[in-house]
């Protein structure tokens, strides 16, 4: 119990005695559970949950949030079922560790599916209760601390992922301490020599720069006491990751990203806050356009706080951000100060409510997803835009990301709008679709009942809910297109027998050869030219014979009749040798040898489109094969060599020389064949040749 002492003194600060003693017995199944289970640093398991739950702690979450942070490992790594802890502890704390838990019981084709899958869980769970990502980025940031004792690949991977997915979602809900901390802590996972660099750097510029900052502080602080303005003055750090992430993203040096001096003021009252404002550009010159006014209007997080910026002494920029106490929580804390600060009968904060604005619209984006992958790329580019506000002519304020057109206006004010958008007026005069909207713009959107989207606004809309919808429109429409397509062509190409008169067993079998999940997918794919229709209807009917009216009469490879075929010039296949057929649409069959090097990875990843084939009986004809052979070449020897092929009744097609060493040399060529036997014949007859060393089949790629 020693282990649980130091969570039992910051859940007795603010929680009654019975709920610590509910904390309590959940530390005593989790440790139980968790009995003999070690973390890769050596440490007992049970001290990572521990961990967990004192960082929610920390932000006074309440005693179900704890618990379930102590069990949130307990359904994936042992023998506790959700019925188990609904049987011990209650529903809602059981449904918020099954909402972290991972799908680990489901089988995934890749890693990446897995991956996308668990995130895509997670954030379903997270829109039930906001408490299942708030457990997850607790999570999150006591293993990114105790990520040293992994391997560097593991280390770089998950760093990856926080960077890209968690971070994010820590800003997003404005949660600003964790972001920062998880993004420095990613960053110095990734890339461990650049943080390191930077790190001193900045040690050093911070010594450099400490007059010029004093001077500057002494000024702020002069003027406000002038204005008889009380406030905390502070500098602001810029973090690690800021610093670099700023290098890469506007190609600045070290320098010119250290040379902004930043400096926060917080006061009591927003009145305040606005006198301030008029202090400090009393003081220095603002630089126009860089004035934001995030209290009036908050950002989708529900961030609120005045940013301005002046040209300070000798030159300087200097950034200040001016906010009351409470912005300034809210601003660190996010949708966490709900919990830290909140009293009986408070009402949802800003935060909360932006929260659960953009979790409803998680939802409209999982609806309209064809994937969990398309899911995670739009959430990814939701996370955290940067934002602009227009006006609709009824003065609602609409908030969109930078860069967004009237096309996401539209979908943003509502899908139907935006499927039946044809043109918009801005600020009363006509406007292109696809310009970029700016601030402050009244939009008005024309719209016809007759109007659909068109494919190419995928080029231009910037928000992720228009994208989505866009897809989701096309995929219906091309998805009846397509089907209407690929049952035409099947029925085509079954000939005399009527597709409905097909047993459903035979169909289900060539669904599931196919890989497919119905048999309107498989139609679908057909009519796309994913699929080849005369091939599927050979499987449907098991029997080539009955498509008599596509068959001709001598062919080379069983159930080919009727398709166009090539022989791959890779492996160049020859009768008797073992073969398959790569399907691609639109230029029939491609006929390979089994094994060959160019097709091992298409087997691996879809073998569905790799059909192994027979050679018929009796094959006529020649085909093309290539042939290596290494000779000391004296006088007349190539003589000698294209007189032995030419008695074996073999015509050469192209021949190629190379200097191997001194006299010796590789002689490549391509020559006709009727079937193995007849190559091994001509391949015996050159080795009996005086002055051949070695002769060998060889595809072109081995030696070109």
């Amino acid at each position: 119990m020693y282990l649980f002492e130091g969570l039992k003194s910051k859940v007795s600060a603010y929680l009654p005695d019975d709920k610590v003693q509910l904390v309590q017995e959940a530390f005593v199944l989790a440790n139980n559970a968790h009995d003999g289970q070690m973390r890769s640093s050596g440490d007992p398991y049970i001290t990572h949950p521990v961990a967990v739950a004192g960082i929610l702690a920390d932000m006074h979450f309440d005693h179900e949030t704890i618990m379930a942070a102590l069990l949130h490992d307990v359904i994936e790594d042992t023998h506790y079922s959700q019925e188990d802890l609904a049987d011990n502890f209650g529903d809602v704390v059981a449904e918020l560790v099954e909402g972290v838990s991972k799908l680990d019981k489901i089988k995934f084709s890749n890693k990446e599916e897995a991956q996308v899958e668990n995130f895509r869980k997670m954030m379903m769970a997270m829109v039930q209760d906001i408490r299942v990502i708030l457990i997850k980025l607790a999570d999150r940031t006591h293993n990114m601390r105790t990520l040293g004792a992994l391997r560097p690949d593991k280390r770089r991977r998950i760093a990856t992922e926080t960077l890209e997915i968690y971070a994010p979602i820590a800003h997003r809900l404005g949660i600003h301490d964790m972001k920062n901390e998880l993004e420095n802590l990613g960053f110095e996972a990734m890339y461990p020599m650049r943080h390191r660099a930077l790190r001193s750097a900045v040690k050093q510029a911070r010594g450099n720069r400490k007059e010029i900052i004093d001077n500057i502080f002494g000024e702020i602080r002069a003027r406000l006491d002038e204005h008889g303005l009380g406030a905390v003055v502070s500098g602001r750090e810029k973090h690690l990751y800021s610093i670099y992430r700023k290098m890469c993203n506007k190609e600045l040096m070290f320098n010119e990203v250290m040379d902004i001096y930043a400096f926060r003021l917080v006061f009591e009252s927003i009145d305040e806050c606005y006198r301030a404002l008029g202090a400090m550009h009393g003081l220095y010159k603002p630089i126009e356009n860089r004035f934001k006014d995030y209290i009036a209007i908050p950002r989708t997080n529900g961030y609120q706080s005045l940013h301005t910026s002046l040209i300070g002494p000798h030159g300087i920029p200097v950034e200040i951000q001016i906010r009351t106490k409470d912005m300034d929580i809210m601003a660190d804390k996010g949708v966490a100060a709900h919990w830290l600060y909140k009293t009986p009968g408070d009402k949802d904060t800003s935060s909360q409510l932006k929260a659960r604005k953009w979790m409803q619209s998680l939802l409209e984006l999982q609806q309209s997803a064809s994937s969990s992958f398309e899911f995670i790329e739009n959430v990814k580019s939701d996370l955290f835009p940067d934002e602009i506000y227009v006006f609709t002519p009824k003065g609602t304020i609409i908030e969109l990301p930078t860069g967004s057109c009237a096309v996401d206006f539209a979908y943003a004010v509502h899908s139907g709008v935006g499927n039946t958008c044809v043109g918009v007026r801005v600020d009363r005069r006509n406007y292109s679709l696809s310009e970029p909207l700016q601030n402050g713009q009244t939009v008005q959107i024309i719209t016809s009942p007759r109007a659909k989207p068109n494919a190419n606004w995928l080029n231009f809309v910037v928000s992720a809910k228009a994208r989505a919808s866009i897809r989701q429109y096309l995929r219906k429409q091309q998805t009846e297109d397509a089907l209407s397509m690929g049952t035409r062509l099947l029925r085509h190409a079954l000939g005399h027998t009527n597709l409905d008169n097909i047993a459903l067993a035979d169909i289900a079998r060539v669904v599931k050869e196919t890989k497919h999940t119905s048999f309107n997918a498989l139609l679908e794919d057909i009519g796309l030219g994913n699929e080849l229709s005369a091939i599927i209807a050979r499987r449907l009917i098991g029997d080539s014979d009955s498509l008599a009216d596509t068959k001709v009469d001598k062919v080379a490879i069983k159930g080919t009749e009727g398709l166009l075929m090539h022989y791959s010039k890779c492996c160049y296949p020859i009768p008797d040798d073992e073969i398959v057929a790569i399907l691609n649409p639109g230029k029939g069959m491609m006929i390979h040898q089994h094994g060959c090097t160019n097709i091992r990875k298409l087997a691996k990843e879809e073998p569905q489109r790799v059909l192994a084939m027979e050679w018929s009986d009796n094959v006529e004809g020649d085909f093309k094969v290539s042939l290596r052979v290494e000779l000391i070449n004296h006088q007349g020897t190539l003589a000698s060599l294209t007189n032995t092929i030419t008695m074996c009744d073999s015509n050469i097609i192209n021949l190629a020389t190379d200097e191997k060493e001194s006299n010796v040399y590789f002689v490549d060529m391509e020559i006709t064949t009727r079937n193995r036997v007849h190559f091994a014949d001509i391949m015996r007859k050159i080795r009996h040749m005086d002055q051949v060393q070695k002769v060998s089949r060889h595809s072109q790629n081995k030696h070109n």
